[in-house]
This record gives C-alpha cells, sequence and structure tokens, in this order.
C-alpha cells in the first residue's frame, strides 16, 4: 500500500513541478525533487518506496541521521544522491562530509572554512554547497544577510576544497503568499546580482527555494530545487 501510495504522490507532486516550469517559461527537466526523508526510519521501507518511485535526491535535516541512512543504504547498493538541508555544526562536519553531494546551508564563513580544512585534510574531492540565504531579515532564521556577502564570496575565493553553487532560502514564518513570492524572487536577483563578480570557485546555478506549502511559487521565481516532504507522505504518515 505505502509503495503505490508514495508512488502516486510523487507522480502528483511531479506533475505540479512541471506545471508550475512550464507557467514560468521553463522546461520540467530545469527543476530538481529533493525528496525530504527525514520522516522516515532506515528500516521502516519509506526510502525504499522513494527510491521505487524514481527519487534518488533525498533531504535530511540531521547530519546524525543522514550517515546512519547514508551507510545503511550504501550496504544494499542503493544509489542516493545526500542532501543536508539543515544547520551543520563544525563538530558535525567530519563525519558527514563523505556522504553528502550537496549541503544546502553553508550559512557562515567559518563553517565554510571548517568543511574546506577538512576536505582537504580527509582528502575529499571539493565540497559542493549553497549559501543560505535570510531573506526574510528574521531573526530566528540562520544565513547570510545580502550586505554580507560580498566579503563572504572574498572570503570564500582563497578556499580550494569547496565549490559554491548558489543560493538557498527559506521564506519568513508569518509571510504570507505575496511575500514568500517577493522573497523568493529576491533570492534569484540576488544571485543574478552575485554571479556577475563570483569567484572562481563560486557560481550561482542553483537556487534551493521552495517546500511543500510554497514550491509552486518558489518555482514560477526560478527555483531550480525544491524540498519535498510532507506531500510525498500524505496518506502514508499524515
Amino acid at each position: 500500500m505505502s509503495v503505490s501510495r508514495i508512488a502516486d504522490n510523487v507522480s502528483v507532486v511531479t506533475e505540479q513541478i512541471r506545471q508550475a516550469a512550464i507557467r514560468a517559461g521553463r522546461a520540467a527537466y530545469s527543476v530538481k525533487l529533493i525528496a525530504v526523508s527525514k520522516y522516515a526510519t532506515k528500516g521502516d521501507g519509506i526510502i525504499d518506496d522513494l527510491l521505487a518511485a524514481g527519487c534518488h535526491d533525498l533531504g535530511e535535516s540531521r547530519p546524525q541521521l543522514l550517515i546512519e541512512k547514508a551507510i545503511h543504504f550504501s550496504e544494499q547498493k542503493s544509489k542516493i544522491n545526500w542532501h543536508l538541508i539543515g544547520s551543520l555544526q563544525k563538530n558535525k562536519v567530519r563525519k558527514v562530509l563523505p556522504y553528502l553531494s550537496l549541503i544546502h546551508s553553508l550559512d557562515s564563513v567559518s563553517l565554510i572554512e571548517a568543511i574546506d580544512r577538512i576536505a582537504s585534510e580527509e582528502s575529499l574531492p571539493p565540497v559542493a554547497g549553497l549559501l543560505e540565504i535570510n531573506i526574510s531579515g528574521d531573526e530566528t532564521k540562520q544565513g547570510f544577510r545580502s550586505q554580507e556577502l560580498a566579503a563572504a564570496l572574498d572570503a570564500i575565493a582563497e578556499l580550494r576544497n569547496i565549490r559554491i553553487c548558489g543560493l538557498m532560502c527559506m521564506t519568513g514564518l508569518h509571510s504570507t503568499d505575496a511575500q514568500r513570492c517577493s522573497e523568493f524572487a529576491a533570492t534569484r536577483q540576488l544571485a543574478e546580482k552575485l554571479a556577475a563578480n563570483c569567484p572562481d570557485n563560486c557560481t550561482m546555478n542553483e537556487l534551493s527555494m521552495g517546500m511543500s506549502d510554497d514550491f509552486q511559487i518558489a518555482i514560477e521565481e526560478g527555483a531550480t530545487l525544491v524540498r519535498i516532504g510532507s506531500l510525498l507522505f500524505e496518506g502514508v504518515l499524515f
């Protein structure tokens, strides 16, 4: 039952992504679904159902749970691209780096420098990540403020073991749909502005914007990565 229901949910969300991309004048393949697997445990079969439904980019909020699931599924020879979408503390960097395809939550220069140093010490390939932007200005949100980015990019330019691929944002906790639209648009515009002066180890090709309740708005404003959780598990976990 869960396999069929999750497959149906993935199909519905995929079609919604396609339609939102069309409305924005974009190709559906320009938007990637990141299935948020934090609701699943490594042995409950739900991640297996996501894989069967074609979801191979999975997002986790907590580094330790990502590590446990990555080890479990690597032993099963499952092909998964693991995305860390939650905050990363420096004391977890060394353990989690070998399993990551993309970090969505680079929220300080000191964290980025720690990742660069540890990647070098562990002889890992350059780590791919997104700069987390506090686009709403909420005091409770992490991330760079817009005015901090120029100095951050100057510091990042000196690093050799990290590759910045774009920006990630979360809209304000109490933002209306109109405000969310404005915040997503502001993130896209910021990426476009930064792209003109990025250092060699930085591009602005990816925009991680939008979750289950606002991903269609995010796509219309330029999102290339959407982080979807609860919609995929309706009728299974919720």
